[in-house]
């Protein structure tokens, strides 16, 4: 992430660490305004998207509009746009306004990938990384699945074979030694 910053403009550098720190859709980072980050709680509140060149509210699902906690990284990034974000949008065009995210892609994005002599990927996956991050730390399935405004079977179809199994392997072998001494304790009182 860190290659791809050095080759995008400084206005949109934040959108590497943002997106892969909170998970979210490249159109809901781009809807994102300063009223929606709380610093002092370390969240961010996702109400609206941008798409098709419209600001839009959440409005598909109850899993779109929440909150999602914000990173450290995610917040020394903020700190660092804090000139930009006395505008209304946290992410502005050049020219105010939101991000076409069509042109991000063709004038930013891929040539910045390619700068830094990266392979493509998409923007979108960026939401991938924040999802495998999240299960290498030991988040749990249903709980990024908030995060992530998705289904929890969504989630489990797509990173489940990821999800940290460590932890369940533990607690199910004390369930099984806990039954097996129950089990010869009764033996033990016939």
């Amino acid at each position: 992430m860190d290659l791809i910053a050095a080759e995008l403009h400084p206005r949109f550098a934040a959108i590497r660490v943002f997106a892969p720190g909170t998970g979210l859709r490249p159109e809901k980072c781009i809807a994102l305004e300063r009223r929606d980050l709380d610093r002092a709680a370390g969240v961010v509140t996702v109400e609206r998207v941008y798409s098709q060149r419209r600001l839009k509210p959440c409005a598909k699902s109850s899993r779109q509009r929440r909150r999602v906690p914000l990173r450290q990284r995610v917040l020394d990034v903020l700190d660092e746009i804090r000139r930009v974000l006395t505008r209304r949008s946290c992410f502005p065009a050049a020219r105010g306004g939101h991000i076409d995210l069509e042109k991000f892609r063709h004038r930013q994005w891929a040539p910045g990938l390619r700068a830094a002599g990266l392979p493509h990927r998409r923007i979108y996956d960026l939401r991938h990384t924040y999802a495998t991050w999240s299960l290498a730390a030991g988040v749990d399935l249903f709980t990024l699945s908030r995060r992530m405004g998705t289904s929890l079977a969504m989630i489990d179809a797509t990173y489940g074979h990821l999800a940290p199994d460590v932890r369940e392997r533990l607690l199910l072998d004390a369930y099984d030694r806990k039954r097996r001494s129950e089990a010869l304790t009764s033996r033990e009182l016939r």
